[in-house]
């Protein structure tokens, strides 16, 4: 059986999870939705078999918080978050079902973690589940004691005795000069960091402890390997997981994984799903004109981002799904998807498949605008440069270089003057000297200097003609 063959064989298994039949025994325990929140308006939840949790479908992900001056945390860095705003965004969310917070010492700055804190310890501890990671990236903390106090800093900053779900942040990523394999060796092995936050585990300061996967896969096998054996127990696990990766990661990044592994690898094992990345950082929230197009004509009702919403939400293996959400708007949307979760059936899963086909066929730029390719030490601004690019991508407006064609003047003009208002002159493609600084700190491991150029020839083209 050939790839695609079994891609679509797969598809079919998927499309029946989809409404709702289970798939396999090991997972039964993960409910698609319990019976008192059928009726209209009530938040889907599923069951962690592990605990026993009831968590929230949708998951608020800390990291695009509001800052004062407007805007997130990652767009103006230097703002203070807007702690009035969060408060009162984290108190709609548990109003309206949501009680899984995720967060890291690593998002806004650095100063996500205190901010989630403040906001949930307003309210009493059982009605929220809090999600951290141990983001020791830098090699600097790689040693058992900085680790050690990264772990009990996240304590401090989220105003709590212990951390529901635990996370290995990145499990994949390369750091340091080093490979996949070397890096996690040394962020949790080597260290014996991995064993000492088991022990932790077993003093109940962790309730779950799992990994959040970016990179070589390999690295993904290994610890599922381990699970196996029984040398460590994953109680969840953090995946990236749209329609567009759940056949075109690999496509997309020879180094990424295609969802539908990852998913399968853990579903089969029984390992509930925490899904990142449902949006694909916003791509899929406003895909081309004629995406958008496509997706109305089937359902003039809902919106873009509500179907990649309902794709991520719907394998039963699925304990939660990330969004990002800055503002009440965004949050409001997503409650309403979830409030409860239609499932996709077969025909929306097989809809959304060939929407994946159109969208990968447009060649934009699989950035997440992570910003953990910055600073760049020749200050350009590459998410910005990414952001515009695959937005005129999306929005149809990328010029043509054919000077024959009727609007080519027109559109040559548009896109040259909206490139410089995006990202100023000095922070442009065309300054990339290609020092590969960015690329090793790339979760989506995208060969940064090539696109650079990629685009820098593109513009250079459009100027010349």
């Amino acid at each position: 059986m050939d790839r695609r063959e079994f891609l679509k064989v797969f598809g079919a298994a998927v499309a029946t999870t989809a409404v709702a039949t289970s798939c396999n025994n090991k997972n039964n325990a993960i409910l698609s939705q319990e019976n008192e929140d059928e009726q209209q308006g009530a938040m889907t939840y599923r069951v962690n078999p592990n605990t026993g949790d009831r968590v929230s479908l949708l998951g608020y992900g800390m990291m695009r918080l509001p800052v004062v001056d407007g805007g997130t945390a990652r767009e103006n860095p230097d703002s203070p978050i807007d702690q009035d705003m969060v408060n009162q965004e984290v108190d709609y969310a548990l109003e309206h079902g949501v009680n899984y917070f995720d967060t890291s010492p690593a998002y806004c700055q650095g100063l996500s973690e205190r901010s989630t804190g403040i906001a949930l310890a307003r309210h009493p501890r059982n009605k929220y589940y809090i999600a951290t990671k141990l983001s020791n990236f830098d090699p600097s903390t790689w040693e058992r004691k900085e680790s050690q106090d990264m772990f009990e800093n996240s304590l401090v900053e989220l105003q709590t005795d212990y951390i529901d779900y635990l996370l290995l942040h990145g499990a994949g990523m390369s750091r340091g000069g080093k490979n996949a394999i070397e890096t996690f060796n040394g962020r949790y092995m080597d260290n014996g960091i991995l064993d000492w936050l088991v022990e932790q585990k077993k003093k109940g300061r962790i309730r779950n402890l799992g990994f959040s996967y970016h990179g070589d896969v390999k690295v993904f096998d290994q610890l599922l390997q381990w699970h196996d054996e029984g040398k460590y127990h994953w109680d969840f696990v953090q995946i990236e997981l749209n329609y567009l990766d759940w056949n075109y990661a690999n496509e997309i990044n020879s180094r990424n994984t295609d969802a539908v592994y990852l998913y399968e690898e853990l579903n089969k094992r029984g390992i509930p799903s925490v899904i990142m990345e449902p949006l694909l950082g916003g791509r899929l929230a406003s895909p081309s004109a004629a995406v958008v197009a496509k997706l109305k004509q089937r359902d003039p009702h809902s919106t873009a981002a509500r179907w990649a919403f309902r794709f991520a939400g719907t394998p039963e293996g699925v304990l939660s799904v990330l969004s990002g959400m800055t503002y009440i708007d965004h949050l409001k949307e997503n409650i309403q998807t979830y409030s409860p979760l239609k499932p996709l059936s077969h025909d929306e899963h097989q809809f959304l498949m060939d929407i994946a086909n159109d969208i990968y066929a447009l060649n934009a730029v699989p950035c997440t605008a992570c910003i953990y390719c910055m600073p760049c030490p020749y200050g350009l601004n590459i998410p910005a440069i990414f952001s515009f690019y695959n937005k005129c991508i999306s929005q149809d407006v990328l010029p043509s270089t054919d000077k024959n064609d009727k609007n080519f003047s027109k559109n040559r003009r548009n896109f040259l003057i909206s490139y410089d208002r995006a990202v100023p002159k000095l922070r442009q493609a065309s300054h990339c000297i290609g020092c590969n600084h960015c690329a090793p700190h790339c979760p989506q491991h995208i060969d940064i200097p090539k696109q650079m150029q990629r685009i820098d020839q593109f513009v250079e083209i459009i100027k010349q003609a």
